[in-house]
């Protein structure tokens, strides 16, 4: 069983980290973007490294301590590259547009859905079918994708809704005569 905790967490040029206590505070190109970790992790920061360490040995310090450097490493990647989520609109009539700080999504219901876009989040429609959910915090493109998809599931008999990119469909035979 390989430990992910055991790896430190490596800053690029142009980042930094400030910690205060059990707090960590990542600053770069995109933002600023913070973390408190439990009492079952030590937190060190050495030039360009983020050390996370378990304190004790038991199953729940273990725990924290790869949640933990998982969550500091998803700050580092967030200042600098930000996170990035691709959702396809799959079905006759179904499309996309953005009108301002509003997503206007046409889903085969009797009206438009408005789906106001938060703080924090910048989405894209390069083409009527395809949304692209972008931001720094990693929690928040996968809610907000997540919140997009819920409106209008894709289904297994004509593959219809919204998708993720990468997703696959199970689709299923439909009806024999």
């Amino acid at each position: 069983m390989s430990r992910i905790g055991k790896k430190p967490v490596e800053m690029p040029a142009g980042v930094s980290a400030a910690l205060s206590g059990q707090s960590i505070e990542v600053k770069g190109p995109k933002g600023t973007l913070g973390f408190k970790a439990t009492d079952d992790v030590t937190i060190t920061v050495e030039d360009n490294v983020i050390w996370v360490k378990p304190r004790g040995n038991s199953k729940r310090a273990r725990q924290q301590w790869g949640m933990s450097r998982t969550c500091i490493s998803n700050l580092v990647q967030g200042v600098t590259a930000g996170f990035k989520k691709e959702l396809e609109i799959n079905g006759i009539g179904y499309r996309a547009a953005l009108q301002g700080n509003v997503l206007k999504l046409s889903l085969g219901y009797s009206h438009d859905v408005l789906f106001d876009i938060p703080a924090g989040v910048t989405i894209t429609c390069p083409k009527n079918t395809v949304i692209i959910v972008e931001g720094i915090n990693a929690q928040q493109v996968g809610q907000v994708a997540a919140n997009i998809r819920a409106w209008r599931k894709p289904e297994p008999y004509k593959g219809k809704g919204i998708k993720y990119k990468d997703e696959f469909i199970f689709r299923k035979e439909g009806k024999k005569k």
